[in-house]
């Protein structure tokens, strides 16, 4: 019946592990499925908790640091939500000047407005400009036409 208790211990443990996404719980939880099996092979409590803490050390101090490595090299960097937006081309629904407008990006409709130093000079980008999201501040996609020559004074 220990080895039940070890079992639902090394389980609670995985899923406090998806919630931290450190890789410590998960070597906690390695270490009570090593306490589990020695439960399940009859060994007394003291070889049992002795079990869990040595896998759970050695899982920690081994294997750890190797997967945390290899997480991190194979998502460098990676940009999520607004972030990941910023950079990318979108075309001009709407004029876009520095009070606003409207813009398709990544198969949405945003609101839209210049880039300050676009904005300040009385800039304009008509409907159907290529323009290029610079910062997304709120709800609000900072845009720049991919090229200078689009942006013409506004009238």
């Amino acid at each position: 019946m220990a080895w039940l208790l070890w079992l639902a211990a090394g389980l609670v443990l995985a899923v406090v592990e998806t919630l931290t996404v450190d890789l410590t719980f998960l070597m906690l939880a390695g270490g009570a499925l090593g306490g589990s099996l020695t439960a399940l092979l009859g060994g007394p409590v003291w070889l049992q908790v002795l079990v869990a803490a040595v896998v759970s050390a050695l899982l920690l101090v081994a294997v750890r640091p190797w997967a945390r490595r290899r997480i991190q090299r194979t998502t460098p960097n990676m940009k999520t939500n607004a972030a990941a937006l910023v950079g990318r081309g979108a075309t001009a629904l709407t004029a876009v000047d520095a009070r606003g407008g409207r813009v398709q990006l990544g198969g949405e409709e945003w609101s839209a407005r210049l880039a300050p130093e676009l904005a300040a000079a009385g800039r304009v980008c008509e409907t159907g400009a290529s323009l290029q999201v610079v910062e997304i501040d709120g709800a609000v996609a900072v845009v720049a036409p991919k090229a200078p020559h689009l942006a013409a004074p506004q009238q």
